[in-house]
């Protein structure tokens, strides 16, 4: 059976509208999707290192559209594993763990994998939308489209923009 690592943030997870909800909250004003294409997300938002280490940041971001069944279905099929550089925000650790489990509670605490650089992991496919995760992989790459990537040349990765693409290049 092939082994998938499949990204939280910004793959499963919707951190860029979280993101653009604070953002929100703390200026009155929401930024667009072209404010901050080409931009890390750390760097687009002015309070956004400040937001990763509050509380509730990562337990309460959206669910990306179709994640959950798509990644149901995935998880019949292959060994999933969901692995996120977690250990950079320790608060997220807990955080992630609690999420995972209310909006994906066919993960089990098994197949979660919270580290620091992903250099180690081992898989058949790697789903995330940080080259610096895909660049040292060596099994197929999907790169997860996210305005900070947008502008990109996807280069040896093959690019996603939305889990319905990942449905019918997996499934």
């Amino acid at each position: 059976m092939k082994r998938i690592a499949v990204d939280m943030d910004g793959v499963l997870a919707d951190v860029y509208e979280q993101f653009f909800r604070l953002d929100e909250q703390a200026t009155g004003l929401r930024k667009t999707l072209e404010s901050v294409t080409g931009v890390m997300e750390l760097e687009a938002f002015q309070n956004g290192r400040q937001h990763v280490l509050s509380d509730d940041f990562f337990r309460t971001a959206p669910v990306m559209k179709d994640s959950q069944n798509i990644l149901k279905q995935l998880n019949q099929q292959y060994e999933v594993f969901i692995v996120s550089s977690a250990t950079e925000f320790p608060k997220s650790l807990s955080e992630k763990q609690a999420w995972l489990g209310e909006h994906f509670p066919f993960i089990s605490w098994k197949q979660m994998v919270f580290c620091g650089s992903k250099t180690i992991v081992q898989a058949d496919i790697m789903i995330d939308d940080h080259f610096k995760n895909l660049d040292y992989f060596t099994g197929q790459t999907l790169l997860f489209s996210q305005p900070h990537n947008q502008l990109a040349d996807a280069g040896n990765h093959t690019r996603v923009n939305n889990w319905k693409e990942i449905e019918k290049l997996l499934l």
